[in-house]
């Protein structure tokens, strides 16, 4: 009787975690994601430039990309579950500082906002190769999945949501407070458990070397990077590069929205398939494939066919990120050198992310045109390619640097 109620505690407690980190991915994308559709009335009610406004989304970017390598230091001193719950205190609070009116309060709750999804970006790769290494793949779905779907509500909903009442832009940023809050308080049972040596044991300056000298690891760090300039770099221009093929600005909108639709069974089928293969090779060149076929598509097909190209693009994109987030945990031996890689990675990949719309925007100044943006994101595309092909072999970092040696 005993020895069955432990089992029904372990299995409670593992529907706890898993609802806990469904509840924090579904924070990782929203609070950003929810500002893009509702910029214009900001930028009026605040009297601001389209430069200053478009500061609003690059500031989380260049937050994630400063403090992902320190993620896992933070993690290392007070352990992974209570900086994950103190990463969602400071969520909660950028929320609310942004949501009040002012310039000031406006960067200061965004720069919080970008620091504390940073932590949650890193993280959760390592939680789940702690608690569920033998369902990886699953596990990496699912939370992948619940992140891009919270991403796609919060564009869809936030002006609905600033329309009842006097909600306002406020009260439509502010109101994500509450995904934050049902969040915390659903991970504070995990604050209780020992901190086993995974989470708590420091990481060894000997390591920490081995991992920024490791060619597998930029390679990681190469793909994570490509895809997320890829992704923000289209969520960015798509709508204007579609304008200047013949779509309005409606028909634009739709296109963007099967492009993101796509996106969201792909990040749960890819990491299922990915763990079960003995290498991730193949997915990795469907992945640049389809980011190829894409672009080649918008650059030189039919526009009758541009659905087809969204398609393509989505699944590549939701292709890229998952597989970027498995490598992660398939490619290191343990929970602690998965967090070192994710943000390592992440911290990488985010400043290109950052740097990507930014570029595609010079070149089209340059061209008078989207020819050599698209030119570029081709580029990119072969980037993804050979670093998806050196990443997705079989082998973790420290086995394949044996290999070498």
């Amino acid at each position: 009787m005993k020895k069955q109620t432990e089992i029904n505690n372990t299995e409670k407690a593992g529907w706890v975690l898993l609802i806990g980190i469904v509840l924090i991915g579904a924070n990782l994308r929203v609070p950003i994601t929810s500002v893009g559709t509702l910029m214009s009335f900001i930028r009026e009610d605040l009297a601001i430039s389209n430069a200053v406004a478009g500061l609003v989304t690059t500031l989380p970017l260049i937050a994630f990309a400063v403090l992902s390598p320190f993620a896992p230091k933070i993690a290392n001193r007070i352990g992974m579950q209570w900086t994950i719950a103190l990463s969602m205190v400071f969520l909660i609070i950028g929320i609310a500082i942004r949501s009040v009116t002012g310039i000031g309060f406006l960067f200061i709750g965004t720069l919080l906002i970008g620091l504390a999804i940073s932590i949650g970006n890193v993280l959760i790769p390592g939680i789940i190769k702690m608690n569920f290494p033998y369902r990886i793949g699953v596990m990496t779905g699912i939370y992948a999945v619940f992140m891009n779907i919270f991403g796609a509500l919060g564009s869809g909903l936030s002006v609905p949501i600033s329309g009842i009442g006097n909600m306002g832009w406020q009260g439509a940023l502010g109101v994500w407070g509450i995904l934050a809050t049902i969040a915390l308080i659903v991970w504070l049972p995990q604050l209780r458990k020992q901190q086993g040596a995974v989470s708590k044991a420091p990481i060894q300056p000997k390591q920490k070397t081995k991992l920024w000298r490791s060619p597998l690891a930029w390679s990681v760090t190469l793909f994570m990077g490509g895809q997320s300039l890829v992704f923000y770099t289209l969520v960015a221009w798509m709508p204007d590069i579609l304008n200047t093929i013949g779509y309005n600005a409606g028909s634009a909108g739709w296109m963007v929205f099967l492009m993101q639709a796509a996106i969201i069974p792909t990040t749960f089928v890819v990491p299922v398939i990915a763990e079960k293969l003995k290498n991730q090779v193949g997915l990795a060149i469907a992945t640049a494939l389809l980011f190829m076929t894409g672009f080649s598509g918008l650059l030189f097909g039919s526009m009758m066919l541009v659905p087809l190209w969204a398609v393509c693009l989505g699944v590549a994109g939701g292709s890229g990120f998952s597989l970027s987030m498995i490598f992660f945990t398939l490619r290191t031996k343990d929970a602690k050198e998965a967090v070192e890689l994710s943000g390592m990675a992440q911290s990488f990949g985010y400043m290109l992310a950052a740097i990507g719309p930014v570029f595609a925007g010079v070149l089209y100044d340059i061209g008078s045109g989207w020819t050599l943006p698209l030119l570029f994101l081709m580029l990119i595309s072969i980037v993804i390619l050979i670093a998806g092909i050196i990443s997705g072999k079989e082998g973790t970092i420290a086995e394949r640097a044996k290999i070498v040696a």
